[in-house]
């Protein structure tokens, strides 16, 4: 459950700060004050309750159930756009072998339950 908490960024940002696969995050939304960020709940899924802050000051946010339990803010890092929407991947690992990954688009840069997804699967290749 522990990788489905976003609480868990701030914490390996101070274990391991510019590290080039981390975003800078912290609990205080006072770190990123003036500058582009996400705020994010400790636990939402697919997009649900994240807003994302612009340099201009400009905020667009998706509702949702979740925040109660707090927040994390985030560096914000801009996704890839291809034509009119924008990419992100995601991945899926059980135990220590990598088992699948997704591909979702949406025309706003949060993407959320109803983005575009294409998922694939991994196979282990059983030639010898």
């Amino acid at each position: 459950m522990i990788l489905a908490n976003k609480a868990i960024l701030p914490v390996l940002w101070t274990l391991f700060p510019d590290h080039p696969n981390l975003l800078p995050a912290s609990f205080s939304s006072d770190t990123f004050a003036g500058a582009a960020h996400a705020r994010k709940p400790f636990f939402s899924r697919e997009g649900a309750n994240v807003s994302l802050t612009f340099a201009d000051g400009q905020v667009i946010s998706e509702a949702g159930r979740y925040g109660e339990e707090g927040f994390v803010y985030q560096g914000f890092a801009s996704l890839p756009r291809f034509g009119d929407r924008y990419a992100t991947l995601g991945s899926w690992v059980v135990g220590d072998e990598s088992v699948g990954l997704c591909v979702r688009e949406e025309r706003q840069p949060i993407t959320r339950n109803t983005s575009f997804f294409l998922p694939h699967y991994f196979t282990k290749n059983t030639r010898s």
